[in-house]
């Protein structure tokens, strides 16, 4: 397998879900501003979308889109439980919160945030949605230390965006119930790793 990633984007959550089941994969690292990967390759014909993570499946095709990868790498080794079994009423449960980091915070608000082009007065509406936003997670989070009943891809992808909050103005600390499932999820051994190689490429470490 081979992950395309940017330091500190979406695509820790792949690195995650890869270290949890504990398969490896060649990684390149791909600059989203040129669209070039780390080796010169135009990052256009690898996914024409332009966006991380693309992953080249143990099948030799190009999986894109956070949601439908991470579920892919949870079917590589079903019984690390980062994903409920297909057809399972859980399952859906697991798709809704990922459907729900990816529309609600990853590209309704932080993807707003940090596009260059998006004019200030779309990025302010965009942190004014969070604290409704966040008060959610928090209702759902302060009786339980997962999205569901255990560790799962969701939770590798929600704290991957948990992460951006810093750099995004946010102070994590006016939601206690989040500040505390980052804290404890950070120190999680296939967070930490993921998220201290990203700091490194990322010149912040």
């Amino acid at each position: 397998m081979e992950l395309y990633f940017a330091p500190l984007s979406c695509s820790m959550a792949t690195k995650i879900a890869l270290n949890e089941i504990g398969e490896s994969a060649a990684t390149e690292a791909v600059s989203l501003k040129d669209k070039k990967t780390a080796s010169g390759k135009d990052y256009w014909t690898i996914n024409p979308k332009g966006q991380v993570p693309a992953l080249r499946t143990r099948e030799g095709a190009i999986l894109t889109e956070g949601p439908a990868v991470l579920q892919y790498v949870a079917d590589l080794k079903p019984d690390a439980g980062l994903a409920p079994p297909a057809g399972s009423l859980e399952r859906y449960r697991l798709q809704q919160w990922l459907n729900y980091i990816s529309t609600e915070l990853h590209k309704a608000v932080f993807a707003l945030v940090f596009n260059p082009k998006a004019p200030d007065a779309v990025k302010a509406f965009a942190i004014e949605q969070i604290p409704a936003k966040f008060a959610f997670l928090s209702g759902e989070l302060k009786d339980r230390a997962f999205l569901l009943d255990r560790f799962t891809v969701a939770d590798a992808y929600l704290v991957t965006v948990l992460n951006w909050c810093g750099l995004a103005g946010i102070d994590l600390k006016s939601y206690p119930v989040l500040a505390a499932y980052h804290q404890r999820l950070s120190a999680r051994p296939s967070v930490a790793k993921a998220m201290a190689e990203d700091m490194k490429l990322a010149g912040l470490a």
